[in-house]
Parts: C-alpha cells; sequence; structure tokens
C-alpha cells in the first residue's frame, strides 16, 4: 500500500508576542531570532521526509510569522510559498496584540458540556472579546482554505499555519464535519510538525503523527 499524498502542517515557531505575553490572534508578530533558528530546523527536518525528486507545495498563513517560516521551507524545498489569508489564526478581536492578562480578565469560556450537550452552543458561542471570531466562524474559514489546498494536485503540502487552526486543518483532512467540532481539539504547540497521509488503496486518510517537535532539539 502506497502513499499517494502527504500533507505537513506546520506551526509556526517562538514569536515575539510569545516572550511578551501578548495576545496572537491577527496581531502580526513576527519570529523571534530562536524562532528563525527553529524554523531552519523545521525546513531540515521536512526536506529529510520529501523526497528530493518530488513536487511540494508549499502554503501559508499572510501573517508574518508563518510567512517568515514558510519562506525558509519553500527555499529548503525548492517551492514557493503561497499565501492564503484563511489559514490564519483565530481572530481574537480587539484583544489582539494586548497583554494576555487583559484577555484572561475579560474571557468568557464556553458551557461545560454535559448530558444534553450541544456542540452547536460551543461552536456559536461568544467569548465576550468585541470582533473576536466564534469557533464556528474561524472553522468554517479554515475548512474552506483546506478545500483549497487539496484541490490542487500535488503528492507532497505543507500548510503553515497556528496552533488554534492546526487542530481544523487536521479535521478537514479527516473530513470531520464541522458541527462535529465543537470539542474537537489537536494538541499543538510552537513548531511542531503533523503528518497526515492518504493511502492508494482505500484512500484513506491517516494522522500518521501528531505534533512532533524532536526535530527542534534543545532549540
Amino acid at each position: 500500500m502506497a502513499i499517494t499524498r502527504s500533507l505537513f502542517v506546520v506551526t509556526h515557531p517562538e514569536a515575539r508576542h510569545h516572550l511578551e505575553a501578548r495576545v496572537g490572534g491577527w496581531h502580526d508578530s513576527e519570529l523571534t531570532v530562536r524562532g528563525e533558528f527553529q524554523a531552519d530546523l523545521i525546513a531540515a527536518e521536512l526536506r529529510s521526509r520529501i523526497p528530493a525528486a518530488a513536487s511540494a507545495q508549499v502554503f501559508t498563513s499572510d501573517l508574518m510569522r508563518t510567512r517568515t517560516t514558510a519562506e525558509v521551507i519553500a527555499d529548503r524545498l525548492g517551492s514557493r510559498a503561497i499565501e492564503l489569508r484563511g489559514l490564519r489564526e483565530k481572530s481574537y478581536g480587539v484583544a489582539e496584540g494586548r497583554e494576555q492578562s487583559w484577555l484572561d480578565e475579560r474571557f468568557v469560556f464556553p458551557p461545560v458540556p454535559d448530558d444534553a450537550f450541544d456542540h452547536e452552543t460551543r461552536l456559536d458561542h461568544f467569548e465576550g472579546i468585541d470582533g473576536a471570531e466564534t469557533r464556528r466562524e474561524a472553522g468554517a474559514r479554515v475548512y474552506a482554505t483546506v478545500d483549497e489546498v487539496l484541490a490542487r494536485q500535488s503528492s507532497h503540502q505543507v500548510v503553515v499555519t497556528h496552533g488554534f487552526t492546526h487542530t481544523f486543518v487536521i479535521g478537514r483532512w479527516l473530513e470531520l464535519p464541522l458541527e462535529a467540532m465543537g470539542r474537537a481539539t489537536f494538541a499543538a504547540q510552537p513548531g511542531c510538525i503533523t503528518e497526515l497521509t492518504e493511502d492508494d488503496l482505500f484512500g484513506n486518510r491517516t494522522l500518521r503523527s501528531l505534533a512532533a517537535v524532536d526535530h527542534l532539539g534543545d532549540s
């Protein structure tokens, strides 16, 4: 059984808002010096996993921290980074760029599931922050963008994105309906690589490895 397509989902490494304890979202934070070094480690790891003779498409959120990461990866793979706004992080509205403590003081947590749990309640939950996307709004945006990526024919694709978005990229790959994503989360951390594959026999889509960070070493 051979693999007909591999999709690597990469979360950007350390960025300035991490060090400053500020809200990310659509805030256009840049990579730190450490993050730039980690981007090179990510690129080297992907080069080792993708055959030199294979074509590789690289897609990225248009925010600076992901763009920079994607450009390093694309250069290593002999490709170019294609910017897709739909791969952005969830928007946190007026909280973006503010101190994380500002958001923490105002954030309204979603309802705790019980026997009468309704996924839509969490998908449409308002977190108390003006301008912030709901889980449904962010998820629908990401799902539509992943469809755009998958419509392009390539045996190897790389999506460079953000921690929250990472979950919905995987969800769409596995063809989980958005209505089922009220609670689902695929854990991620900065600079991780998730590998998704599709086989040529059954056409099954597999979550082959989740949020690996071994390539980062002690960086």
